[in-house]
């Protein structure tokens, strides 16, 4: 069955980085759009980045600039590298499977971010 295993979050201070990964097995990887979501406590989830399957890309107004979101097709992983990390990105952030010929996404556990001013 499908698996998404986001590993990479911690605690950072703000201004520093963090690179996230999101390993996906179970899944024709390269024909499936990526995206990495984020859940504040007490808000609800939103769309970070996302990257198709034909690589474009697009991010949130509040990250652009600040995070890249990739793919290597190779090892079936997506990563986003966060840079000026800012308090308000502090989160459990989620990665996220999508294909036309599913019923619903799929998505992984989560993986906490917390970033400290």
């Amino acid at each position: 069955q499908v698996q998404l295993v986001e590993s990479g979050g911690g605690l950072v201070q703000a201004g520093g980085s963090l690179r996230l990964s999101c390993a996906a097995s179970g899944i024709a990887f390269s024909i499936v759009d990526m995206t990495w979501y984020r859940q504040a406590p007490g808000k609800q989830r939103e769309l970070v980045a996302r990257i198709t399957k034909g690589r474009s890309t697009n991010y949130a107004d509040s990250v652009q600039g600040r995070f890249t979101i990739s793919r290597d097709n190779a090892r079936n992983a997506v990563y986003l590298q966060m840079n000026d990390l800012k308090p308000e990105d502090t989160a459990v952030y989620y990665c996220n499977a999508a294909y036309w010929g599913w019923a619903t996404s799929k998505w992984g556990q989560g993986t906490q971010v917390t970033v400290s001013s």
